[in-house]
């Protein structure tokens, strides 16, 4: 996963903490856990040692794909955007050609997507879509139920 993953100031932190409660509260947490499962007996039979050497892993695996997109990620500081073309943190207005819909979205990196809160991922078929498109240019978008085509209403932050 070497791919720049592009979030804000505040999912990056976000992440960080993340990283750091996993480090300092659950892994030990896990460990105390493996440790008394040892304590109970046999290792062959021990399906409560199973099931802790299992988090374990799950945890550690999880810990790991953290620390690389935290190493893979790119503050995006919103002074710095180009509001001439539609890129990551932008805002942008589009009108749905069909239906005549008009809706704005925050293109945002994977780790912030969130369609309730206005903001799809620019991984996302509409994102692909979009990215580099300027105002009064029309994006066709690939969607299951054929190419759906969307007016670049406005640019923003």
């Amino acid at each position: 996963m070497s791919d720049v993953m592009y979030v804000s100031k505040e999912a990056f932190e976000r992440m960080k903490e993340e990283l750091q409660h996993m480090k300092a509260v659950e892994r030990p947490a896990a460990s105390r856990a493996i440790a008394e499962a040892r304590e109970k007996g046999d290792l062959k039979e021990n399906a409560e040692y199973d099931a802790a050497k299992e988090a374990q892993g799950i945890l550690e695996a999880k810990m790991k794909l953290l620390e690389t997109q935290v190493a893979s990620a790119r503050v995006v500081d919103p002074n710095d955007i180009d509001l001439s073309k539609v890129s990551v943190m932008t805002k942008v207005t589009i009108t749905n050609m069909a239906t005549k819909k008009t809706m704005t979205y925050q293109l945002v990196g994977e780790k912030e997507a969130d369609l309730k809160a206005g903001k799809i991922s620019v991984g996302s078929p509409i994102g692909k879509g979009l990215l580099g498109k300027v105002i009064g240019d029309i994006a066709e978008v690939q969607a299951p139920t054929g190419i759906i085509k969307f007016k670049v209403e406005n640019i923003g932050i």
